[in-house]
Parts: structure tokens; sequence; C-alpha cells
């Protein structure tokens, strides 16, 4: 009977555990800038008395909570597609 495991070498090991730590930082980029328009949108809000600048700070914010969620869905969608295999 054969075994439906595949077997891997050493060689795809590496490249698999090279593939995760991509993702990874892949995730973290888009965190990071996802903080920083947070970071202008509560700047933005804060520091300025002008009305005007309501629209861009809640844009850059709503932007960065946008870019948080989707890049955390890329990372487990690419994570679920890298363990099927």
């Amino acid at each position: 009977m054969k075994n439906n495991k595949k077997e891997y070498c050493r060689r795809d090991k590496l490249a698999i555990s090279r593939t995760h730590l991509a993702n990874e930082r892949t995730l973290l980029s888009y965190w990071r800038t996802a903080l920083a328009f947070l970071i202008l949108g509560a700047y933005l809000i804060r520091q300025t008395s002008a009305s005007e600048f309501l629209i861009p700070a809640i844009m850059a914010i709503s932007f960065g909570a946008a870019l948080f969620i989707f890049g955390t869905i890329k990372f487990y969608q690419f994570k679920k597609v890298v363990n099927s295999q």
C-alpha cells in the first residue's frame, strides 16, 4: 500500500521554510504600512484644528484598517496554499 504523504528531501524542507519566512515578512510589511496610515490619520485629527484635514484623516485611518485586514487575509490564504502542498 502506498503512502499518500509526500516525502521531502532537505532542500525541499528548506525551500518551504524560506517560503513561510517570506510570507511572514510580507505580513509584517502590510502591518507596518497600515500602522503608518493609522498614525498619519490620528496625527491629522489631533494636531490640526482645521476641518479641511478631517476627510484625509478619515481616509488614512480607513485605508490603514483595510490594509491591515487585507494583509492578514492574504497571509492566511497563502499559508494554507503552502501547507497543502
